[in-house]
């Protein structure tokens, strides 16, 4: 089964602040026909004015990634965990059994342009957790950003997930095989991307379950593409 989700379907909220398109439902906006992937529960393309942020708020026994596209993205949390988070790079808050954090930008004049990612976790009230992965340095490959175990220096996160990042130039091409018993969802952070024979453009998404052979991504317009490429448990 092949799932299409075009970026303009998706839910969309604005504020003086706030720019924040929803692949999934989330606070105001509910579609009972879009209430996750599999594990993968909340993908948010948030653009957040200069000075603009959200306040100290709690969260518990989810896992949270926050993956900067241009701008900085500033975070502090209760555990003591916080910094800034450039372009390309991805922080990990393992919520466990309860943790108060902020996310602000880290300009008072420019925007900050991220994706806020939630995966529900394999196990509950763990303790909270905090962890950054510096931005990946080439083009044309699959780079490993977090899973289970940490290996090729991803995050570890708290469930037998993995996310991959893909960069690829005007007319490059890569795959992987697709694994029985696994579904993958792709979501293209910018450019133009062949997924599978599937044209998607900068926010759309195609999601893959039970499908057999290989994910192939190639790059279709000028420019360079960015997806993150989502390996989850069936």
């Amino acid at each position: 089964m092949i799932v299409h989700r075009p970026a303009a379907e998706r839910g969309h909220v604005r504020t003086d602040w706030l720019d924040s398109h929803h692949t999934f439902s989330f606070g105001h906006y509910y579609d009972p026909a879009w209430m996750g992937f599999g594990v993968l529960r909340v993908i948010n393309e948030d653009r957040v004015a200069g000075g603009g942020g959200f306040a100290p708020h709690r969260h518990a026994n989810m896992e949270i990634l926050s993956y900067v596209v241009s701008g900085g993205l500033a975070h502090r949390d209760s555990t003591g965990g916080g910094g800034v988070i450039g372009p390309g790079e991805l922080q990990w808050m393992s919520a466990g059994h309860g943790v108060e954090h902020s996310e602000f930008n880290a300009s008072d004049q420019q925007p900050v342009h991220f994706l806020q990612i939630w995966l529900q976790p394999d196990r509950v009230n763990a303790p909270p957790a905090y962890a950054q992965r510096a931005a990946s340095d080439g083009g044309g490959a699959w780079t490993l950003m977090a899973s289970p175990d940490g290996h090729d220096d991803s995050l570890a996160i708290r469930q037998d997930a993995r996310v991959f990042e893909a960069r690829l130039d005007e007319g490059e091409a890569i795959g992987r095989p697709l694994q029985a018993g696994r579904r993958y969802w792709v979501q293209v952070v910018a450019g133009d991307l062949s997924v599978n024979g599937h044209a998607l453009g900068t926010g759309d998404a195609l999601g893959l379950v039970d499908e057999a052979g290989e994910l192939a991504l190639s790059a279709t317009g000028a420019g360079q593409a960015v997806a993150l490429v989502f390996d989850l448990p069936a």
